[in-house]
């Protein structure tokens, strides 16, 4: 087989659950309600205790603006994500289904945005949380980490060539969050979709407590020169906020181990999407109007935003003390979700033999790929130790971006090349949705920097690399012997409510 056939050929539908006779299969055991938590979890707190202070400084008072406009780029794209979760529900998100429809060259192009986006925006919020440790152990116990535990040794330079932080030896408390998802990950699924579940309903509460207290010192006059950043400042600033969304996609990850997936994944995504966007909205103009706009630039605002302004308006430890506490339990959430995106993502690529085998296996009593788990939180670990925060924020944006591009491309052909699979959930709109999906992710896209790109080119060109010397090479699909290497051919239906996929006559499909 040629390298141009090895690149152009498509997973099957019927295969989908399959790949190699070594990898396992994950347990069903996540409800709608957790679901949605999951997609909750992953996003609420990065965009809303990190991202504002990123945010405001390129946008000003137009950072509402940027906001919605990230907010219309991700629904749009949560739209095209419903379809395939549903039609195709299996772990791997992004990658599985740019497998089963463009092909498996650009199947490894959409790995390499996938996990640079869960793999650096786990390590960047970890990144983050340190800050609200140490705010919260100052505020608790009158003491925090010293500088030399607290921050990565690499310094972070602004534009203008100032050091932005101070460098220490490692930011210890970012490693040693990585390392606690780790081990809650390892006892199951179930396990780690409660905990989580919890924990977002404590952020949610801390956040509109935010929220009630900012308004209290809400002025309207610091809106005034609103489009005073003009055009670029708003796109920039949606450029960076849109790495937040993340977490919508990781509801796509959890496919393979969701109950009854046809149902849960579209309603899961839709019911995240207008929770998201309600939360940011709404702390972000509590925020804006609360302070003066240049302090969202002081050292103290990129630590520890929200808690400083609870400490601003009331005059009192008390409010930043439990806002604190909420950011420190909400971007554990954050980490455990991106994390598990990470691990889930790897495990769909070795059971199709692009990475190591050992990625696909399961352990048999909480069903859980453990190697891969271990494997992923070490690597994640270490750049979060050694790594500031600031390097990584538009790097993870690029990734969101163009996997949310390819998922709306994927909507479209594979409703040219199976137009009778069975599809519980249909776009809206189609095809005009899809389009405007793949043109407001472009737009966001173009605002993000030159050194970004470039470091994501290099990047691509190392997983492609990876692909052409192993990838291709032990793909499972060329194992495959009981169905065609291309696409089913049009007409045939596909059966996917159960956790092993059936061909049907869609016909004889009932529903």
């Amino acid at each position: 087989m040629t390298l141009r056939q090895q690149i152009m050929r498509r997973k099957p539908l019927a295969a989908a659950d399959e790949g190699s006779d070594e990898a396992g299969h994950l347990k069903r055991s996540i409800g709608t309600f957790q679901l949605t938590m999951f997609g909750v979890g992953a996003t609420v707190g990065t965009g809303i205790f990190f991202v504002l202070q990123e945010a405001v400084p390129h946008a000003g008072p137009a950072v509402l603006i940027s906001f919605l406009i990230a907010g219309i780029a991700a629904g749009l794209s949560v739209l095209c994500y419903a379809e395939l979760a549903a039609a195709i529900p299996v772990s791997g998100s992004t990658y599985s289904y740019a497998y089963h429809t463009l092909g498996e060259g650009m199947a490894m192009v959409i790995a390499a945005c996938v996990l640079l986006e869960y793999g650096v925006s786990t390590s960047a919020v970890a990144v983050g949380w340190s800050g609200y440790f140490n705010e919260l152990t100052h505020g608790l116990f009158g003491w925090q980490l010293p500088q030399s535990l607290s921050y990565a040794p690499i310094p972070f330079y602004e534009p203008d060539g100032s050091i932005a932080d101070p460098t220490g030896i490692v930011n210890l408390p970012a490693v040693v969050l990585v390392f606690l998802c780790m081990f809650l990950l390892l006892r199951g699924a179930t396990e780690s979709a409660t905990v989580n579940t919890i924990m977002v309903l404590i952020k949610l509460s801390v956040l509109i407590m935010f929220a009630v207290i900012a308004f209290t010192a809400f002025q309207a006059d610091r809106f005034d020169n609103f489009w005073s950043a003009g055009a670029g400042g708003i796109s920039t600033a949606a450029a960076t906020i849109f790495f937040s969304f993340i977490g919508l996609d990781a509801v796509a990850t959890a496919g393979e181990e969701v109950r009854d997936p046809q149902r849960a994944l579209p309603r899961a995504l839709m019911a995240a999407l207008f929770v998201v966007i309600g939360v940011y909205l709404l702390v972000a103009a509590a925020g804006v109007g609360s302070q003066p706009l240049q302090e969202f630039s002081s050292p103290d605002q990129q630590s520890a935003g929200l808690a400083v302004i609870l400490r601003n308006v009331t005059g009192s430890e008390i409010p930043a003390i439990i806002l604190a506490a909420g950011a420190v339990i909400s971007v554990f959430s954050v980490t455990l979700v991106t994390l598990y995106g990470q691990t889930r993502i790897l495990f769909a690529m070795g059971r199709d033999g692009m990475v190591s085998p050992r990625f696909a296996h399961v352990n048999p009593r909480t069903m859980t790929p453990n190697y891969n788990t271990v494997v992923v939180s070490i690597v994640i670990a270490i750049i979060a130790g050694i790594v500031p925060a600031g390097y990584l924020w538009d790097t993870v944006s690029i990734g969101t971006l163009v996997a949310f591009t390819v998922v709306a491309v994927a909507v479209v052909v594979l409703r040219r090349t199976q137009r009778d699979l069975y599809r519980p959930f249909r776009v809206p709109g189609y095809p005009v949705t899809p389009v405007l999906a793949v043109v407001a992710c472009v737009y966001v896209l173009w605002g993000l920097p030159w050194h970004t790109w470039a470091a994501f080119f290099v990047w691509l060109a190392i997983v492609l690399a990876f692909y052409y010397v192993y990838g291709r090479k032990h793909a499972a699909l060329a194992r495959l012997r009981h169905v065609p290497e291309d696409v089913l051919e049009p007409g045939a239906g596909v059966h996917a409510s159960e956790a092993t996929r059936t061909r049907i006559d869609p016909e004889e499909d009932p529903r």
